[in-house]
């Protein structure tokens, strides 16, 4: 369903790069030469235009749909020049799932999209009405599969039940540990389900901090012992644990793509994993 890694275009376009979709284009080839087959998008990135962007760079390329997979995530309403909005806030009634898919795949330039997902939780998200959605985009064959993002382990359970999830894409990084200990991945490892993670790097490279100090040092020893780049290492960490979870990295650099592909021939040992993870906690475990 997805590739070992997953190319996420949040900062592809207005967000960050400011790609232009021949730049685009370059980034795709690059990451199918790198298999990397998966691309993770959603409605508002970019301020509603990065999957117009990345549908524009796409539509030239004449490459077999059946080859990749496109996520998109919907439920975000905010503000931008595309879609004004008074404020930000959640909305998945039935109607604006379905409108938000249509888009999607207008600006996405295809047919369908293999996974949707609920981006955030929201107090007032029906589930039947939700899934009544699905069913319809489903059935109509919009969408292939459907998951959540940033859900927790009960609120995860509670739409499973009206709908069958495929993934809850999660932040997990050195500086966001939480899923390693709030049940989250052995919820997935339980349901036979792969979990997806964003922001992948943390604030590693982004700012200056204490814990960042004590993960700089160990990694950097490990660099050294692994023959690797930091980058390697900070995604070799989230490799390493047995839910089987798959990095969605967010860089818009063909280098960095080349790179972080390498990171599954990183096997860490079990001291070294703890090592991180106690330079990451600043302090040994219990």
């Amino acid at each position: 369903m997805f590739s070992e890694i997953i190319a996420g275009t949040m900062r592809w376009g207005q967000w960050g790069a400011h790609n232009s979709p021949a730049r685009v284009r370059e980034l795709i080839e690059v990451c199918l030469r790198e298999n990397i087959t998966t691309f993770d998008h959603a409605d508002i990135y970019g301020g509603h235009t990065t999957e117009e962007l990345f549908g524009d760079a796409w539509k030239e390329m004449k490459i077999d749909r059946k080859s990749v997979q496109f996520i998109s995530k919907c439920g975000i309403v905010m503000n931008s020049e595309k879609k004004p909005s008074a404020l930000k806030y959640y909305n998945y009634t039935k109607d604006y799932i379905l409108n938000c898919v249509d888009g999607s795949l207008q600006n996405l330039k295809t047919d369908y999209l293999d996974v949707l997902l609920l981006h955030r939780p929201s107090p007032l998200m029906d589930p039947e009405e939700v899934a009544a959605a699905f069913h319809t985009l489903k059935d109509n064959g919009k969408v292939k599969h459907f998951g959540v993002s940033n859900f927790s382990v009960s609120q995860f359970e509670w739409m499973n039940q009206y709908f069958p999830l495929v993934t809850n894409q999660i932040e997990v990084s050195v500086n966001e540990l939480s899923a390693f200990e709030n049940g989250t991945l052995e919820q997935m490892m339980m349901k036979n389900l792969r979990p997806t993670a964003w922001s992948v790097m943390g604030s590693y490279f982004s700012e200056k901090s204490e814990q960042n100090a004590r993960i700089q040092t160990v990694i950097k020893d490990l660099c050294k012992k692994y023959d690797a780049e930091e980058n390697q290492m900070l995604l070799a960490f989230i490799l390493k644990h047995p839910s089987g979870i798959i990095p969605v990295i967010g860089t818009s650099r063909p280098e960095t793509v080349r790179e972080l592909s390498q990171s599954f021939g990183i096997r860490l040992d079990e001291e070294d994993w703890f090592r991180i993870l106690e330079a990451a906690k600043g302090a040994e475990v219990a």
